[in-house]
């Protein structure tokens, strides 16, 4: 599985050239997975033919979308997805994502990539990370709402013998040295007692091995914000807490032996913790926006929010999930052109939206329609 970060956001939403992005749908169940392949090369036939409507020659288009086609034949790339593909292309990177989200089928070719669909793993209800912690094993999941995957921190020790090695870090007896009326003149006679007198050494071996993981989530999570729920016994988890330097580590977490968990179950437990923090957010948000709706700092009008937008105005955007309005906006002369459908020359204008808006430091939510109701299908906060 594959880990997309905000850097990585960054980095797509930055590229300025004819990009190609695409969002599929795929299956982790070998049954199914066949499917997959196939979806893939229809959309790579059709991304030829718009390549074309842009300029390129045949074999200009089809040597673009080589990094995509060499997966078509990859056995090991299939056999290990999640829940849904997302692939992007130009003449200056190739990404391919495989996230816990289930993407619509959908193509698009233009002067940027299209992002709209991964705001969800970035948005309100989006992305959180679990850690699930025990002297044995460590386990990071990537987690949305409705989907969880494992993913490999190769700095992250496996567990806590990979730190110790070759110490012993759990004897039921320690040793120790105490003056004794059996002893021989100048030595010192060898006691032996039960777990207490190893009970501070166990932590600080335990805290040494916490800080090995925090060091190795450290390049992973530095530039996130999503929250992370710790998941472990009762005293490791207050324990991992001193040794973290996350920001956004909640202190609330899963409490149980995880080794006892699947990923399936943690993700459960752990979106019970997060779910109220997520829409509370986002609530809080759309009644500002309710509550402000009279007066100049919010808009529903497409070209206003587009100019806001590039100029930086925008604090909070509202964008309907699952929609598009294809359509031109040359910022320049601030004029809007919408179209029926997505053809040579148009981009979907809430992406448009929404990048800028990023670009600007501001925030994202992507709503239901019926929930945005009759401010669909965007709108926005102004910060003057």
């Amino acid at each position: 599985m594959d880990m997309l970060e905000r850097k990585d956001l960054r980095e797509l939403i930055e590229e300025r050239d004819l990009c190609v992005s695409i969002y599929m749908p795929t299956h982790r169940m070998a049954a199914e997975v066949q499917q997959d392949p196939i979806r893939l090369s229809n959309a790579i036939t059709e991304a030829e033919k718009r390549l074309q409507e842009y300029g390129l020659k045949v074999l200009e288009a089809k040597s673009l979308l080589d990094p995509v086609r060499r997966l078509l034949g990859s056995p090991f790339f299939w056999r290990y997805q999640s829940d849904g593909l997302a692939i992007f292309i130009s003449p200056n990177l190739f990404r391919c994502y495989r996230l816990p989200s289930k993407f619509d089928e959908l193509l698009v070719v233009t002067r940027r990539f299209h992002i709209k669909p991964l705001l969800n793993l970035f948005a309100a209800d989006g992305l959180f990370y679990i850690l699930a912690l025990s002297k044995k094993q460590v386990r990071f999941l990537q987690a949305s709402r409705y989907n969880v995957m494992p993913i490999d921190v190769e700095e992250m020790p496996k567990g806590l013998a990979d730190v110790l090695k070759y110490d012993v870090y759990e004897q039921s007896l320690q040793f120790h040295t105490q003056t004794s009326a059996y002893s021989l003149p100048g030595k010192r006679a060898a006691i032996y007692h039960g777990q207490g007198g190893g009970t501070d050494k166990t932590k600080d071996n335990i805290f040494r091995y916490f800080k090995q993981v925090d060091k190795g989530l450290q390049e992973v999570l530095k530039e996130e914000k999503a929250p992370l729920i710790l998941s472990g016994v009762d005293y490791l988890i207050p324990l991992y807490l001193k040794a973290n330097t996350y920001a956004h580590t909640l202190d609330k977490g899963v409490v149980g032996n995880p080794d006892e968990l699947s990923d399936s179950d943690l993700h459960l437990r752990a979106w019970k913790i997060v779910e109220s923090l997520f829409l509370e957010s986002q609530r809080q948000d759309f009644s500002q926006y309710l509550n402000l709706s009279a007066g100049p700092r919010t808009s529903g009008d497409m070209c206003e929010i587009l100019t806001a937008s590039y100029e930086g105005r925008i604090e909070i955007l509202f964008v309907a999930q699952g929609m598009n309005r294809w359509g031109s906006f040359p910022v320049d002369r601030g004029e809007l052109t919408l179209s029926n459908e997505h053809e040579a020359g148009t981009e979907d204008l809430l992406d448009l939206a929404a990048v800028q808006t990023i670009l600007h430091g501001g925030a994202v939510h992507l709503m239901k329609p019926d929930e945005i109701g009759d401010h669909a299908p965007i709108a926005a906060i102004f910060r003057y």
